[in-house]
């Protein structure tokens, strides 16, 4: 087979990654078969990993499209390189592909000798170790397009997208303890600079949707942005100011916002804590949807054509 010149092999790279999907095809959305996806929320409520195997071995023998796996360890756990080693190659051994989207007790709460947050540099070695490819972990390897591959964002390996069938998918990174935003003086680098990341991406998961005319759009995150309690209208104008600043509320905002010029729906996961004895459930505001999974391991349901499009249940069920 004859080789491409490089100017030949660059247009047809940039011909492919501008063509639009086959559901998007002929202006208008193809039908799709059903496909399930599972989700391994934030497990790790103790030290150790025997339920975060037993999660993955719940998800592995399914026919699922892919797992999505909020966090690796648990917070009393140390933030070194052999444990996150050790827990790389448990989820490497998954049957399924499976994506990684760091917690907090991951990354924002590690500490160094000396007691001083280490919180960056143990992000950037999570980066390296979990998202370091242009694909899944897992025996089975789902293609993903990461947000390092844009130049600005380069250190984002964490935000990744893929579609399956007429779904978008895509993980922000968004931990739970306020989307670790911190009141102290000075400039609160972390935070602010990854905000301005995620408004980038979130910016260009809308843009990819609206142009490949996707029916949904579902958004992964440790965090729970409480996209159905904002309130709306006259409300909003008259709340009261909180002392506490919401670390999530200017990506709660955007994403109502982008929801608001998007045709198809549009579920935020994430893994927060549920109400005891409470199971997951999705509820809906307009065409913004949002489940919550604690710790447990869900298997979602997509069937297009169906008014509801998504629907789920506990993955240890039979």
């Amino acid at each position: 087979m004859p080789r491409l010149r490089p100017a030949l092999l660059a247009a047809a790279l940039s011909t492919a990654l501008s063509a639009p999907s086959a559901g998007a095809r002929d202006g208008g959305r193809e039908a799709h078969e059903a496909h399930r996806f599972g989700v391994i929320g934030h497990s790790f409520s103790k030290p150790g990993d025997e339920d975060f195997k037993k999660a993955l071995a719940e998800t592995s023998e399914k026919s699922l499209a892919f797992v999505v796996v909020t966090g690796i360890k648990a917070s009393g756990e140390p933030c070194g390189d052999t444990l996150y080693q050790e827990r790389r190659d448990l989820v490497d051994k998954a049957k399924r592909p499976v994506i990684v989207l760091p917690a907090g007790s991951d990354w924002a709460d590690c500490r160094n000798a000396a007691g001083r947050t280490n919180a960056v540099e143990r992000l950037n070695r999570m980066r390296e170790l979990f998202h370091g490819e242009p694909q899944s972990l897992g025996a089975q390897k789902l293609p993903l397009t990461r947000l390092s591959m844009s130049p600005r964002f380069r250190s984002y390996a964490e935000n990744a997208h893929w579609t399956v069938d007429s779904v978008l998918y895509a993980t922000v990174n968004l931990p739970a303890n306020n989307n670790h935003y911190l009141a102290a003086a000075g400039r609160n680098s972390e935070y602010e600079d990854r905000m301005v990341a995620t408004r980038f991406w979130l910016n260009r998961l809308f843009t990819l949707a609206r142009r490949d005319k996707v029916d949904a759009i579902v958004l992964f995150s440790e965090g729970d942005l409480k996209p159905l309690a904002e309130p709306s209208g006259l409300r909003s104008l008259l709340r009261r100011g909180s002392t506490t600043r919401d670390g999530f509320a200017a990506t709660r905002n955007q994403v109502h916002l982008l929801a608001q010029k998007f045709d198809g729906k549009v579920l935020l996961v994430d893994s927060a804590a549920l109400p005891k004895d409470g199971k997951p459930a999705i509820g809906w505001r307009q065409n913004v949807g949002h489940v919550s999974v604690g710790g447990e391991a869900v298997e979602l349901k997509v069937t297009p054509g169906e008014k509801a499009l998504f629907s789920l249940k506990d993955a240890r069920e039979q």
